[in-house]
């Protein structure tokens, strides 16, 4: 991610045509200070005549999610708000929108949420949503703090303001885990356990033991998670560039053949990828 923008792709969003026709979807760079812990804060605000279900396959990241629901106008006013740490998603996440509501969240690097939270290993978080207090006991307000603004920037202002509260704590191996997964997401060639092990220095067993501790899943988890994102971004532009091939799509992934590609993208997705492409729908 570059130091002046956000990230703008989509990866991990199902249909996200179809969810960002419906809700004002932003993303905005953290203090300098945060950076080398944080993807971006993401914002969200909606008012729909109808229910929308969006549907994301995760990152392996941590997100700490401040939501309110209900009129944007009155937040006192038949609104309610809250905050969670939410964990790694092992699953696709599915989550409906009605009526109007805001969301604002942190999404941190993967290994980057240990610094604030160094207590616990963050695979304490996976697959799991708490509320924030249980990790934070001293963030009562919170919640109001972030949602409460109209501005973007004044929100972003109590994002930084409530991380800058919490740490980060120096952890070399934060940094150790942030790197070896940043190789994971843009090195293709790095397609196994064995093959990151020896990139990093350290034995299988301690490197299990890292991304256990500072990332929340494995290391083969966080390799099959990015083919997909990757897999799933190619069958999204199915429709301007042309269905792609299936089967040399798996081997540049590192699929052993195209059937393992659509077990895996049918078990997380819902749908094989062809399907998909022919237009974006989970059951």
């Amino acid at each position: 991610m570059s130091d002046s923008a956000p990230r703008r792709d989509t990866r991990g969003i199902v249909d996200p045509a179809g969810l960002l026709s419906r809700v004002r979807f932003r993303r905005h760079l953290p203090a300098p200070e945060l950076r080398p812990y944080l993807e971006h804060y993401w914002l969200i605000d909606w008012e729909l005549p109808e229910p929308y279900a969006s549907h994301v396959v995760p990152h392996p990241s941590v997100n700490v999610v401040f939501q309110r629901y209900g009129p944007l106008g009155a937040p006192a006013a038949g609104a309610h708000a809250s905050a969670e740490v939410s964990g790694i998603g092992l699953g696709l996440f599915t989550h409906k929108l009605t009526e109007a509501g805001r969301v604002c969240g942190i999404q941190f690097r993967p290994g980057g949420f240990r610094p604030f939270a160094p207590a616990w290993p963050v695979s304490t978080w996976t697959g799991r949503r708490v509320p924030l207090t249980d990790v934070f006991p001293d963030a009562t307000a919170g919640a109001a703090a972030v949602l409460t603004p109209d501005e973007d920037h004044a929100r972003v202002a109590a994002l930084d303001s409530f991380l800058l509260a919490h740490g980060p704590a120096p952890d070399p191996a934060a940094d150790h885990a942030m790197e070896l997964v940043e190789l994971v997401r843009s090195d293709r060639t790095v397609r196994g356990t064995s093959q990151l092990a020896a990139a990093s220095g350290l034995s299988a067993r301690s490197l299990q033991r890292l991304f256990a501790s500072h990332v929340g899943v494995g290391p083969k988890w966080v390799i099959l998670r990015y083919r997909i994102h990757e897999a799933l971004e190619r069958a999204e532009a199915a429709e301007t560039a042309g269905a792609p091939d299936w089967a040399a799509l798996a081997a540049e992934l590192g699929y052993s053949d195209q059937a393992h590609l659509v077990r895996d993208f049918t078990a997380t997705i819902g749908v094989p990828p062809t399907a998909y492409a022919r237009g974006p729908s989970v059951p």
